[in-house]
């Protein structure tokens, strides 16, 4: 296998380096099964990326104008995607949304930080981490969370956050999910009492849909040649922009 280490600026150099970098060494292969099988997709084995800067704005792509690309991620997104995060509003006919995991452990854990410095005079635990989903989620659910785990941790005064995503769609996913995290993680920093801080992100399912792989070469400047390119036909038959909704 091969594990890749990035360490990125802030948000938009990470996702432009994993998206390069993807291009580069990535796996192409076809979905055996799953959610999404039969769909083709170019995949990292495993990835690790250390954000030092994830607070920095703009939390979204920079996609400059002459490109001629569209930005993967609405500028008010974010927004609408921290209260995706933060509450449990299930639409009919969803099981979940990130909220009903994460609400009640994210408060959980601001009460547990601020009483442990309290009692102690510091935050040294590594029992406060925010657990997506449950085993039972591939039992009963054809779709189960994408995103796993938020682990935290206080260190040198600042909150830190490490993700786990078991799979995720890199061109709109990753910038969308990122930006509504890092707000997420800025508002625990401000209830507990500490400056924000890094995050260190892994997957071993960081992948690009082949439909936009010329999105993807485009705004790297990259070109990759590949028998696994989608057909029109094949683009309209799988409903891509049903994908996409699902992946976020």
């Amino acid at each position: 296998m091969n594990l890749v280490t990035l360490t990125a600026r802030d948000l938009p150099d990470a996702w432009f380096q994993a998206v390069y970098n993807l291009l580069e060494i990535g796996r192409e292969f076809i979905v055996n099964y799953g959610s999404y099988a039969e769909q083709k997709r170019l995949e990292y084995d495993y990835i690790t990326i250390n954000i030092l800067y994830p607070g920095v704005r703009p939390l979204i792509p920079d996609i400059p104008p002459h490109y001629g690309i569209p930005n993967p991620v609405e500028p008010d997104y974010p927004d609408k995607y921290l209260h995706y995060l933060m509450e449990d509003d299930r639409k009919p006919g969803e099981y979940y949304t990130y909220g009903t995991y994460i609400k009640p452990q994210m408060y959980k854990i601001i009460e547990r930080y601020k009483g442990h410095y309290k009692k102690t005079g510091g935050y040294r635990s590594n029992q406060e981490c925010i657990i997506v989903g449950d085993w039972k989620d591939h039992l009963d659910m054809s779709d189960p969370p994408c995103c796993r785990q938020i682990d935290t941790r206080i260190q040198d005064g600042k909150l830190h956050f490490f993700i786990y995503f078991r799979s995720w769609d890199l061109w709109g996913g990753f910038p969308a999910n990122l930006a509504g995290m890092q707000l997420l993680k800025e508002y625990m920093a401000m209830e507990i009492g500490v400056a924000d801080g890094e995050m260190v992100v892994a997957s071993k399912g960081l992948h690009l849909y082949n439909y936009v792989w010329e999105l993807a070469q485009a705004r790297t400047g990259l070109k990759r040649s590949s028998a696994l390119y989608l057909t029109a036909e094949e683009l309209e038959e799988k409903g891509f922009a049903e994908i996409m909704r699902k992946e976020l």
